[in-house]
């Protein structure tokens, strides 16, 4: 079994991870910290959510900041302001009892910009931000990247599904010179590949975690087949039986998960929405209330739920099929965290049964049908 210390990792970031119960290397860790521990070059890491890419890629950038200069050393870009939030937390759990101290920002949208700027004045070794707000800040020249060694970009394919190709083409350009790019994704679409050519070297080292035995292991697959107006009678009788779990429904769209946690409220049950048309400060509240465990279900949409990361969820439902099969992935990911067990239950109607064959074999996985 392989520790931290063998992995070349510092003595006081090891006991920051401990302290945060991050005791042994995960698989992508294994493979990633000595790799960027020892090399200065760029970097593909193919792994899912939860597999434990912010420490894979968080310990190395950490080691390699000089705290003797007050330059932005390292910019971390990620798809979401809840992922980046998560991200420069963990990044400073991290550094807890280091010996230097690291300073680290957070720049996203849906807060002010001029508190954004002001804060960057002070002495900052990394950021953390989300590619729209990242811009802007760069247009207004309000952020100084000349300095960057690190660019990393994290769940690469999820930025570019949520539309900031652009954002990140300029990044890319905007800090080009001597930054190594370390790239982390779940899924190696076209369009990250033309990132890779156009950006990375030849020759970078490319690791990739068996994404379906790694996340999927606890996870105990089911369906249900049922038609669209037995759904909620269904989810209402699930959720009966799991009155003392909590866990997450997800819906395809932003007004089914409104409609839906509206459908369960009246049924009894603590439970809101999470998606994109939120404003802000209601997404943050909900959130706040699923962690607090105020709340006993979450009903969310694909994308609002990146960078949701609440322990002990014993279930997820799909109240429809995702749309691609490594949402699906992401989805039953959000269960069965750090060694615990999870269910993930489909609503399938009669004519998605092929469709359901198709993501058992793509994913490797048995969904077994059940009744209520």
């Amino acid at each position: 079994m392989m520790t931290f210390r063998e992995l070349g990792v510092r003595k006081d970031y090891i006991k920051g991870l401990h302290e945060l119960g991050i005791k042994k290397p995960t698989q992508v860790q294994k493979e990633s910290i000595p790799y960027l521990l020892g090399n200065n070059s760029d970097f593909i890491g193919l792994a899912e959510t939860g597999t434990g890419k912010t420490a894979a890629y968080g310990i190395p950038v950490l080691h390699k900041i000089d705290t003797s200069k007050d330059t932005i050393q390292a910019l971390i870009l990620s798809p979401t302001r809840e992922l980046v939030q998560q991200i420069k937390k963990q990044l400073f759990k991290f550094t807890k009892y280091a010996d230097d101290k690291i300073f680290l920002e957070a720049v996203y949208g849906g807060e002010k910009i001029e508190r954004q700027i002001k804060n960057l004045k002070r002495t900052t070794h990394i950021v953390v931000a989300t590619p729209g707000r990242l811009i802007d800040l760069i247009e207004r020249g309000s952020v100084n990247l000349k300095d960057i060694g690190t660019l990393i970009l994290d769940e690469a394919d999820e930025m570019l599904s949520m539309g900031f190709k652009e954002e990140l083409n300029r990044v890319l350009k905007y800090t080009s010179g001597k930054r190594k790019t370390w790239l982390f994704s779940a899924t190696m679409p076209p369009e990250i590949r033309n990132i890779v050519k156009k950006y990375m070297t030849a020759s970078t080292k490319q690791i990739e975690v068996n994404k379906n035995l790694y996340v999927n292991k606890n996870i105990t697959h089911q369906f249900i087949e049922t038609t669209i107006p037995e759904k909620v009678k269904l989810i209402v009788r699930f959720l009966e039986k799991k009155s003392f779990s909590r866990g997450i429904i997800f819906s395809r769209t932003k007004a089914g998960a409104q409609k839906l946690a509206k459908e369960l409220r009246e049924e009894g049950f603590s439970v809101e929405a999470l998606e994109g048309n939120m404003q802000q400060k209601e997404r943050d509240k909900v959130m706040r209330s699923f962690k607090n465990k105020n709340l006993q279900v979450l009903v969310s949409t694909d994308v609002a739920a990146r960078g949701i990361d609440v322990k002990n969820l014993s279930y997820v439902i799909h109240h429809q099929l995702p749309e691609k099969n490594e949402y699906y992935t992401h989805r039953s990911g959000r269960t069965a965290r750090a060694g615990e067990i999870g269910v993930s239950l489909v609503l399938v109607l009669k004519n998605e049964k092929e469709r359901l064959l198709e993501l058992e074999r793509s994913l490797k996985i048995k969904i077994t049908e059940i009744s209520i």
